[in-house]
């Protein structure tokens, strides 16, 4: 029984960490390409270390947020990542642990430096216009340059774009800013939208697959929309071109954050440091079109220019206050929905 037993012991101790019984951490991210660059890239290199199962929960932003809100202090999620906004509601109600065990979130450019140190960029993307290369060139149209294009009376019937539980949130300020205004002066914004640009509007879509379907079928000429949405329907043969605005675009960016109190923090530390590591930021810009955060990532050409890369592009996007979007964007929702899509 002792030989059995020592040969057992040797067994266990010499058997690769995935022969062993894993440890399970729950990883909350986006769907689509994401999700992809995620499953098939980033997340087999740490189970391959680790020896952790790391199990992918897909969904949006703000449904991310909201589950973390209800079991907060008993999730399951030890990690999550949303959008910068929805972080910031994830800062406010204290779901956010600290970073101190994560070194990589020094090597960040600071705008992906989030107050409090509880959260971390890992992924720039801007927010502007995008639009139908040859529907523009059948219409003799000059590219768009400016967010007031969109209330040009002859895109009447071709602009499409988010509700304002999606980019809506993000042109509406965008506008304001266009015509004086800001997130605490937002009337300027609003009134753009009611009187210039909404009686151009099309749809209000969400979807990135019908917003997609309706640009590259010329159903729709001008939209607002993300870069990383464009480079992917560009890279699947649609005609499109994405336009950064004189008055600036607004900056976008994937965070993550260790959920505090969530079992299993230290190996959720690790593998933010993984997603923060230049091998996985590579793999973020090649597969789903975000610009590294990590300073010291270097891109080759053919991708750097399909994507925000160093610190100038970075720090050339609009930061959109959030503290005073999240604290306005009830009012706002409600004003839009009486308002503005009608």
């Amino acid at each position: 029984m002792r030989t059995i037993y020592a040969v057992l012991t040797v067994f266990m101790l010499s058997a690769p960490p995935m022969a062993r019984s894993a440890e399970t951490l729950y990883l909350a991210g986006f769907g689509g390409s994401f999700q992809k660059a995620f499953e098939e890239r980033i997340i087999p290199a740490f189970e391959a270390k680790t020896g952790t199962r790391v199990v992918y929960v897909p969904g949006n932003s703000t449904d991310t947020v909201a589950k973390l809100i209800a079991q907060k202090g008993k999730s399951d999620l030890s990690l999550a990542i949303v959008d910068d906004g929805p972080m910031y509601q994830a800062l406010e109600q204290n779901l956010c642990a600290s970073l101190e065990g994560v070194p990589a979130a020094k090597d960040v450019y600071p705008a992906a430096r989030m107050p409090g140190g509880k959260a971390v960029g890992f992924g720039f993307y801007a927010i502007g216009l995008a639009y139908n290369k040859d529907g523009f060139a059948k219409n003799g149209w000059k590219a768009p340059t400016s967010w007031n294009d969109l209330g040009d009376p002859k895109y009447k019937g071709k602009v499409a774009m988010g509700s304002i539980s999606s980019y809506g949130m993000v042109a509406l300020p965008m506008i304001a800013r266009a015509n004086g205004g800001s997130e605490e002066k937002i009337e300027p914004g609003f009134d753009a939208m009611i009187n210039r640009i909404a009686p151009n509007v099309l749809a209000w879509e969400n979807s990135p697959a019908k917003m997609a379907q309706m640009l590259q079928t010329g159903e729709a000429a001008l939209v607002v929309w993300g870069s990383t949405r464009v480079q992917a329907a560009i890279e699947q043969g649609a005609p499109l071109a994405f336009v950064y605005p004189k008055e600036g675009a607004a900056a976008g960016m994937v965070t993550a954050c260790v959920v505090n109190g969530a079992p299993r923090p230290k190996l959720a530390q690790a593998l933010l440091e993984e997603i923060l590591s230049p091998a996985a930021q590579i793999v973020l810009a090649q597969v789903a079109g975000f610009g590294p955060a990590n300073s010291k990532v270097k891109l080759e050409p053919d991708v750097a220019k399909k994507v925000v890369y160093g610190p100038e592009q970075a720090n050339a996007l609009v930061p959109l206050n959030w503290t005073v979007v999240n604290r306005d964007r009830s009012e706002w929702a409600k004003r839009w929905n009486r308002e503005v899509e009608r």
